[in-house]
């Protein structure tokens, strides 16, 4: 069963999407430290660790990049975005509660119509469990000091239900200086009242403490025994909070309309510094939204469905980037980026989004999926500063005058269409072949429209749009199933910032792939599954990129194949183990296609002793060839950097079910 497609539960093998789900067998086997351990099982998707809990997404796409770059993803728990239109962060993903998941389902490509800015290249969302009566406690222990602890208390009183999900983890970096604690607590409720309504919410709370290591650079230096645990900047961290609260309440009417209202809270608050700029600034940014999430659907007979609904969300928003010490550099640099704030605003925004769903199955095997959606977002932005290049004093920086400029107080508004069509025809009782045609959009961040530099002083910006077509055969049976997907999809108005430091609508990219997936149960012991990736990403449009024209180049960090295979061993029913494959192929790492990264394969075990029916003992051993390899690979300003990835680790935890 999954809920992404159509925000209530549906069968897979229903869903005209291309949709893929982590179990909760699965995510008990892999016992993630992070997400991408878990996400890149599935097909078209690509993640890249940063340092601790950071990461870098990629669905159907280059692993994208930038202000405005997790704009193209749409991140949820529960079907709610962790953070508000128009206000995302590349690292985002660190605010679902997945380790307590009780699965993880992702939509490649843009969304279906109920969801709409923020999913141009896919979804993914955290599905937390129904409560259940009874309690659970794993403990885990790995290295260098780092522990983790998973606990489960769940209650039942006949109509309401409710249960608490924790997970704390303490890590000492592999990397010097470095280190996080991060601590996540979700509260899951169900309540059916006298009256008919159903209640299904909760809340999740998460707090993040990292201290961040950056990029090791120099040509392949992730290999340099002597630097490739180095942390050249040792004065980063990141501490972040989040909170969101939401109850979906549902009610099948007389007429047979189902009406869902989803009322929910978010609240946001990120501080971190920016070691990646001259000076150093800080960052302190944060939001507050309410929003709601309204839907009705109803069975008009066997064979159709329609629904309409609508999407209401308003925000609050702030940023302030302040800069402590003087920078240390060139003239030039110095005179540019002076002591002092740079940033500091407030932004309110608005998102209003009707939609409208239809599905319809016909006797002989074909049906259709039908949706639109339309989108505005309003943007409503305060400069609490002087406006201008100026220091925060108002006198003028020399060489040329300072780098952050801060527009003056304005309003912007975007409106989208997005029409969505899937067809499919079941060939027989095992076998369907689906083909689909979507537009995805996405209005342009906060951070793109007033956090400016140079010369800009107003961001004239459209949103970006993707179509996207694709054509998929799929089959199952008891013992095997199996998918195969191409895809094409053509993106323009991309958001990028040039090299003169300008937000600009200037980048048009073509995105073709072949995704396979697949699962054989060879015997009642052994069984093989994985997903592999074939793709190609290039720039469409004449640029200059460090006096290259990069018309026709791969987009950098942009892998044109990856996957991972499983191999699983159950000789009993309380032992199990799996060894795993992850391959991921070479990618250029600037624009230029002058600088690559030659990919790396790694080789995971995994085993499981069931002792008894409450103690379970687990391991968990990564990068068992102990392979040096790079997380991400990157090049600017000059030279080649590298996110490190950790040599052979193991973790063993044991699980105690005390109720």
């Amino acid at each position: 069963m999954v809920t992404s497609s159509t925000r209530r539960p549906e069968s897979l093998s229903s869903v005209n999407a291309s949709v893929g789900v982590l179990s909760a067998e699965e995510l008990r086997t892999v016992s993630h430290q992070h997400i991408q351990e878990v996400v890149n099982r599935l097909a078209g998707v690509n993640i890249n660790r940063g340092n601790g809990q950071e990461s870098l997404t990629a669905i159907r796409s280059p692993v994208l990049t930038g202000a405005g770059a997790c704009g193209a993803f749409m991140l949820a728990e529960q079907g709610i975005p962790l953070r508000a239109a128009g206000f995302c962060n590349v690292n985002e993903l660190f605010d679902a509660n997945s380790e307590n998941a009780a699965r993880i389902e992702v939509i490649r490509g843009p969304a279906t119509a109920y969801y709409g800015s923020n999913a141009v290249h896919g979804m993914i969302n955290v599905v937390l469990p129904d409560p259940t009566e009874g309690g659970e406690l794993t403990l885990e222990a790995g290295p260098r000091g780092s522990q983790r602890v998973n606990a489960t208390l769940g209650m039942d009183y006949g109509n309401f239900k409710h249960m608490f999900l924790f997970n704390g983890a303490d890590e000492n970096g592999y990397h010097d200086n470095s280190y996080l604690a991060q601590q996540k607590l979700s509260w899951r409720y169900q309540y059916t009242t006298a009256g008919g309504y159903a209640l299904d919410g909760g809340f999740t709370a998460t707090n993040l403490n990292q201290e961040t290591a950056g990029y090791v650079e120099g040509k392949d230096s992730y290999k340099d025994d002597n630097l490739r645990d180095t942390n050249p900047n040792p004065e980063a961290y990141r501490d972040n909070q989040s909170f969101r609260a939401w109850t979906r309440i549902s009610k099948t009417l007389d007429s047979g309309w189902e009406i869902v209202a989803t009322p929910y809270f978010r609240k946001t608050d990120l501080s971190f510094i920016q070691h990646f700029l001259p000076g150093l600034p800080t960052e302190d940014n944060e939001h507050t939204s309410y929003g709601v999430q309204l839907g009705s659907y109803k069975d008009v007979s066997e064979d159709t469905m329609i629904s309409f609904g609508l999407d209401l969300e308003s925000t609050e928003g702030s940023l302030l980037q302040q800069q402590r010490f003087p920078t240390v550099g060139s003239a030039a640099l110095v005179a540019q980026t002076p002591v002092g704030k740079h940033y500091d605003y407030d932004v309110e925004a608005m998102q209003i989004a009707p939609f409208a769903h239809l599905e319809h199955y016909w006797d002989n095997g074909f049906d259709i999926s039908l949706g639109l959606r339309y989108e505005r977002m309003e943007y409503d932005y305060d400069n609490k500063m002087l406006d201008g290049r100026t220091r925060e004093n108002g006198t003028v920086c020399g060489f040329g005058g300072c780098r952050y400029n801060r527009p003056a107080d304005r309003s912007d508004s975007f409106g989208n269409w997005a029409p969505k069509i899937g067809l499919r025809y079941a060939i027989n009782d095992d076998h369907n072949v689906q083909l689909r045609l979507n537009k995805g959009y996405r209005a342009p961040q906060s951070t793109e429209l007033y956090r400016l530099q140079n010369a800009q002083s107003v961001a004239d910006l459209d949103s970006v749009e993707i179509d996207s077509a694709e054509l998929g055969l799929e089959g199952s049976s008891d013992v095997w199933e199996y998918s195969v997907t191409g895809y094409y999809m053509d993106k323009d108005n991309e958001i990028i910032t040039d090299s003169a430091r300008l937000n600009l609508n200037k980048s048009h990219t073509k995105h073709r792939g072949l995704e396979l997936s697949g699962a054989l149960d060879i015997s009642e012991q052994w069984r093989v599954s994985g997903a592999y990736n074939f793709a190609r990403h290039t720039y469409e449009n004449d640029e200059l990129s460090g006096g290259v024209n990069i018309n026709g180049n791969d987009v950098d960090t942009a892998p044109r194949r990856f996957g991972t295979f499983q191999l699983q061993w159950r000789p009993s029913d309380t032992i199990f183990a799996e060894a795993e494959w992850v391959d991921s192929g070479a990618y250029y790492s600037n624009p230029e296609n002058l600088n690559r990264y030659d990919g790396h394969d790694l080789l995971n075990l995994r085993a499981r002793w069931e002792v008894r029916s409450d103690v379970t003992l687990s391991m968990n051993v990564l990068n068992l060839t102990d392979e040096k390899y790079a997380e991400r690979a990157d090049f600017a300003f000059g030279r080649d950097r590298y996110f490190t990835g950790q040599p052979l680790r193991a973790f063993f935890s044991v699980n105690w079910k005390y109720m």
